[in-house]
């Protein structure tokens, strides 16, 4: 899976809530603004992760997304806007979570570190279930000042 095919096609939604789920194109998204703020009228840190297009359960990602989101401590020093930190795991059959990797630098190097190690944190994972196939699902945790 590339990042560009899991957006795709997909007619993204925008449903602005503090949690917003785009089951189609298996996109968790955190919104940290704080209550009554305009999301346009300043640059505001999210999180979104990307589960790997066969992986269709929607529960579980949920699940992983708020373990991450939970374990993400953002550091007072934060990228310029439009940046992020894309941290890559591929989760395994039992849960773990072996050795994630910051996948792209968001120019903030506390800013990176958070998101490596929020995804560190989380660790382990529920186990996969049984229905999946394959050994393990690749998950791209995105840690956005946007």
């Amino acid at each position: 899976m590339t990042l560009g095919e899991s957006r795709s096609g997909t007619g993204e939604r925008s449903l602005i809530l503090r949690w917003v789920f785009v089951s189609a194109a298996s996109i968790l998204v955190f919104h940290a603004d704080a209550p009554g703020r305009s999301r346009l009228a300043a640059a505001a840190p999210q999180l979104k992760v990307y589960f790997a297009s066969e992986f269709k359960d929607e529960a579980y990602q949920k699940r992983t997304y708020t373990k991450v989101a939970s374990a993400w401590k953002r550091p007072t020093s934060l990228p310029e806007a439009g940046k992020k930190a894309v941290v890559v795991a591929v989760i395994q059959k039992d849960g773990t979570a072996p050795a994630p990797t910051l996948h792209l630098a968001s120019g903030s190097d506390p800013w990176d570190r958070a998101a490596l190690e929020a995804v560190r944190k989380a660790t382990p994972f529920d186990p996969l279930p049984k229905t999946h196939a394959r050994p393990g699902v690749e998950v791209h945790f995105h840690f956005e000042y946007d």
